[in-house]
């Protein structure tokens, strides 16, 4: 991956991500032709792969809480780790860290978890650990947003590549107004995202609960 592989603008909303129609049409291109020329061993796995990719880019439409408060989940996955740090490479001072992990047959489309503005997005190039262990936080490949919420609040959130996630899409930048639920980046093909909140927050969700990008409340900001 290169800095190259966060740009802008954010695609429309459509039910398959438009990251995933280079698979899914190259994977039917092949059968089709695997199947003329009676390569039919080649035509089902070439399928496989095509049905796969369209299971995996899904872009499904997701009904936002009305809770201005509320922080909500920018990724599908599980909950690995709860925990505090001493501060983030945007800010000074403990936060609240909640880390999702993204298997393979999750949702991988990433929404923003508030409304405010994003203040900073940086890129860092790393590792390809198992995005399940703690110092993928620190090692992996990764791209951090910084956000200020509608109501002043830090957030920081970070999409982290895993052992078999070789690509990071963002489709925001410094500057850009953001809002609740909206579709930030992608990551292909599992991952995890680490969620950075003020100490005061009040949690809503515990280790290894599963949780769903732009629905399930992280947790409510003072």
């Amino acid at each position: 991956m290169s800095q190259d592989s966060c740009y802008r603008p954010a695609p429309r909303t459509y039910y398959i991500a438009r990251e995933g129609w280079p698979f899914v049409g190259g994977g039917f291109i092949v059968a089709i032709i695997a199947q003329l020329l009676g390569w039919s061993i080649l035509a089902w796995v070439a399928s496989f792969f095509a049905a796969f990719s369209l299971y995996f880019f899904r872009n499904p439409w997701r009904k936002i809480p009305d809770d201005p408060k509320a922080v909500i989940s920018p990724a599908d996955g599980r909950v690995v780790q709860i925990c505090e740090i001493a501060k983030s490479e945007f800010t000074n001072g403990p936060m609240r860290q909640v880390s999702i992990f993204m298997s393979p047959l999750n949702v991988h489309v990433n929404r923003f978890p508030v409304s405010g503005v994003v203040k900073d997005v940086k890129y860092h190039p790393g590792k390809f650990l198992m995005a399940s262990l703690d110092k993928a936080s620190l090692e992996n490949e990764r791209n951090s947003f910084y956000m200020e919420s509608s109501s002043g609040s830090p957030i920081v959130f970070t999409q982290i590549a895993g052992w078999l996630a070789r690509r990071i899409i963002c489709y925001a930048q410094a500057g850009d107004k953001a809002v609740v639920g909206d579709r930030c980046g992608l990551i292909r093909f599992g991952s995890r995202v680490d969620v950075l909140l003020p100490i005061d927050t009040v949690l809503n969700v515990s280790k290894n609960q599963n949780v769903r990008a732009g629905e399930t409340i992280l947790g409510r900001l003072p």
